[in-house]
């Protein structure tokens, strides 16, 4: 869907004033904005989100120079429209109050009580707007001892366990390649966020959300949570699946591949392309259960057996047999795939810099037969649209505009 579509996503109407920067806010708020809310993206004057400054790279123009815009500030930043505003400034808190007054929804990831500092809390914008919707993304949320510490994707990651189960058994612990904890912040918030929006409409009244970056982290720790619960079972296994083997990448004679044998069926049919049909009988790899209980044997006697033959066997073997199998590809390859190609997972967008670059950007996943997600508006400039967004939410006028900017309350 290109941006100029006039097709309005599921929630059109809905008019968000987004507070946050770097990423677990801007991702949430970027969702919002994908399926069709309004959201005015409020930042430093002279500064803006720290992440325009996260670079290289950049976005490049047409001509193959880098821009002012670095691409970490494009990833989370799409359908917005960016606002500069002074919240040290008395008038700048009013504006924002006031705004807040005609917004359904607010997010912000200040540390715990910064806001309330410049009168900007919960409890000071839900008495102006009694159905307003607050989220707050914090690191590790409003509560507990940890309340007041500063949250980092990195930080969470390791003291949320997911890096104590990442990684090889002797190596040493390892971070996700992506910044998981903030991503799933933003995702919780947004799901959090939609469902008090609902309520909201229906029954008038708002309520305050408290997104806790460690809160999330724990709660997709998922099986291997509830393995741990249930069993205290031991931390890293690599690329092994701590539930189901085999479900690993093997070496072939020629590269790399996953193979899932996610069910005792798909086990007899690759032990039968291995060569192999006498394994299923045995009583060390007779069920799933058992083959858990011994994956180190049964690596033993598959990992020559799949080494022998190149990959492309393999895989189309395994693929006519319905077992679960792929490569395991680069970048370069996953955006040359073609069912990633044909998914249309990049969308170009014009972006305002140097009059007008063509950006790319990785779509949104989230497919809608009747109200789908729109591409609106590019990763604002900052302050692009401080002029245009007070203008028609607070009616204000070129010289009410002129004074505010001369005072340094906008940019």
């Amino acid at each position: 869907m290109s941006e100029a579509s006039s097709v309005k996503g599921p929630l059109d109407g809905v008019t968000v004033l987004d507070m946050t920067r770097i990423l677990a806010g801007p991702s949430c708020t970027q969702m919002l904005g994908d399926l069709g809310a309004e959201i005015i993206k409020i930042e430093r004057p002279g500064r803006g989100d720290d992440t325009r400054r996260f670079a290289p790279p950049f976005l490049r123009d047409e001509s193959g120079q880098h821009t002012s815009e670095s691409s970490y500030f494009l990833s989370a930043n799409r359908n917005k429209r960016s606002v500069a505003v002074d919240l040290n400034s008395e008038q700048g808190q009013e504006l924002i109050k006031k705004l807040a007054a005609k917004a359904d929804v607010v997010v912000e990831n200040f540390k715990t009580g910064n806001l309330a500092r410049f009168g900007l809390a919960w409890d000071d914008l839900k008495k102006i707007n009694p159905a307003l919707v607050y989220c707050s993304i914090t690191g590790f949320g409003q509560t507990g001892p940890y309340a007041s510490r500063p949250g980092y994707d990195f930080l969470i990651q390791g003291m949320g366990g997911v890096m104590s189960v990442t990684g090889e058994p002797d190596g040493m612990a390892q971070k996700v390649g992506v910044p998981i904890a903030d991503l799933m912040a933003g995702m919780y918030a947004a799901v959090s966020i939609n469902a008090a929006v609902y309520r909201a409409k229906v029954s008038g009244e708002g309520q305050f959300i408290d997104i806790g970056m460690l809160d999330t982290a724990v709660a997709w720790l998922s099986i291997v949570g509830m393995n741990y619960i249930h069993d205290n079972q031991p931390g890293r296994l690599g690329n092994d699946h701590p539930n189901i083997v085999p479900y690993r990448p093997f070496r072939t004679a020629d590269g790399e591949i996953i193979i899932v044998a996610a069910n005792d069926d798909q086990f007899t049919r690759f032990c039968e392309i291995a060569e192999r049909p006498d394994l299923p009988e045995n009583p060390e790899f007779s069920s799933n259960e058992v083959r858990v209980n011994n994956r180190e044997k049964l690596a033993a006697i598959l990992d020559p057996i799949v080494a022998s033959k190149p990959s492309a066997f393999w895989l189309e073997q395994l693929e006519a047999s319905k077992i679960g199998c792929g490569p395991i590809n680069t970048l370069e390859q996953v955006f040359k795939d073609p069912h990633v190609i044909a998914r249309e997972m990049i969308q170009t967008m014009t972006h305002s810099v140097n009059g007008g670059t063509p950006a790319q950007m990785l779509a949104s996943p989230m497919r809608f037969s009747e109200t789908p997600v729109t591409y609106r508006h590019a990763p604002p400039l900052l302050g692009e649209h401080t002029d245009e967004v007070l203008t028609e939410m607070l009616d204000l006028n070129e010289a009410d505009l002129g004074k505010l900017r001369e005072a340094g309350v906008i940019s």
